[in-house]
């Protein structure tokens, strides 16, 4: 029987709204994309390619393994089709993690250095709910970059989703669960 847990829901939630929000910013060329903002990350890219690098950050820390990065984003941002790729591909490796391990698991506590200094310590539970949390409210940044564009956008809404997609997702889950 998978795991339906909070944890799931959450990381499963996260994986859809960025896939939404992703669909949204395809609507624009690259060139829209990666044009330089008077924002902390630049640009719309560079801020979903943060999102994508501190997510790179946690799974290392997860499998017990250094990373690449010095830094909370990249020099210069990978392109969008990648960056979006990519989110999505990490999404779903959290997705997994969160519908596979047990509750011991998910208490137990991961010890890290964070980019900036210092030492941290979270528990796996905690840290996928903070990949969440963190990735909420990039969206909400992404957000205010693209309406300008007056673009048809797609909500990615918690509520949206517990209304219109979990209840399917979780039914299905247990079907091939049995």
């Amino acid at each position: 029987m998978p795991n339906l847990s909070l944890t799931h829901r959450m990381t499963t939630y996260m994986a859809w709204a960025d896939d939404v929000m992703l669909k949204n910013a395809e609507q624009l060329p690259e060139s829209d994309l990666s044009a330089p903002r008077d924002t902390l990350f630049k640009s719309i890219t560079g801020t979903f390619d943060h999102t994508l690098v501190v997510a790179e950050m946690f799974q290392a820390h997860l499998e017990g393994r250094t990373h690449p990065h010095i830094a909370r984003h990249r020099s210069e941002a990978l392109a969008f089709p990648e960056v979006a790729r990519r989110l999505r591909e990490m999404n779903e490796y959290y997705v997994s993690l969160a519908q596979t391990w047990t509750e011991k698991e998910l208490a137990e506590t991961i010890k890290f250095e964070f980019v900036g200094g210092g030492r941290g310590a979270m528990t796996r539970e905690d840290i996928l709910l903070h990949l969440v949390n963190h990735a909420t409210y990039h969206r909400g940044f992404v957000s205010t970059l693209l309406f300008p564009f007056r673009i048809k956008f797609a909500a990615n809404d918690l509520t949206v989703f517990l209304r219109d997609v979990w209840p399917k997702m979780a039914a299905r889950l247990k079907e091939e669960a049995v």
